[in-house]
């Protein structure tokens, strides 16, 4: 099980990579083009900004490279929402490798923004290799303002206020809105189900 970690510059890398030790798989941190396209499998992490983050995968080169991808990749938190067409988190334009566009999470009335803590994950779509074993109704770990505004790829949902998406998934591209790699037992499962993917 080998994995790379694209160096987006952005917060929470060090987590994924301690998720990923623990796992014992083998796994590289690097924002060079040619790395990230040879990879076994890539994961690209992210907390923080969309306009930022897009900035620095410009800066490193990356955004073709990563629209190429063929191997298996998983976006997580922010790294899933940059999966998208767009943000409207400083309308920024993103991957574009799954259709829609990421809009602010509404809560609801007397609850805060940004969304953050554990929260129950509901399949909408069953086959997915990233749940096999993960009961459905488990609970994941949450931090985000903003979330994917699309009906097509996703594969289970969560609610806030409203039903948004919590996985989602096209061809090679997967993402969860969620962390795993701070999501206890369910959430090493759902990262060993991508490494065996």
């Amino acid at each position: 099980m080998s994995v790379l970690v694209v160096q987006t510059g952005c917060a929470n890398i060090a987590s994924v990579c301690n998720a990923l030790d623990r796992l014992g798989a083998a796994w590289e941190l690097s924002a060079m083009p040619e790395r990230i396209a040879a990879a076994e499998r890539v994961i690209l992490p992210g907390v923080g900004a969309a306009a930022d983050a897009m900035a620095s995968l410009r800066r490193a080169g990356l955004v073709e490279v990563l629209q190429s991808l063929r191997q298996p990749v998983l976006g997580i938190c922010l790294g899933m929402q940059l999966l998208f067409e767009s943000s409207a988190e400083g309308e920024t334009a993103c991957l574009g490798v799954l259709p829609g566009r990421v809009t602010l999470l509404q809560p609801p009335p007397g609850f805060p923004l940004p969304h953050m803590g554990w929260n129950r994950v509901r399949v909408r779509a069953e086959g997915c290799a990233l749940l096999d074993g993960i009961p459905d109704g488990s609970h994941f770990y949450f931090v985000h303002s903003y979330r994917a505004d699309s009906e097509t790829s996703v594969v289970a949902i969560a609610e806030y206020g409203s039903d948004f998406p919590a996985i989602v998934a096209r061809g090679n591209f997967y993402g969860t809105q969620f962390h795993p790699e701070k999501s206890a037992t369910h959430g090493a499962r759902l990262l060993r189900n991508f490494l065996a993917s």
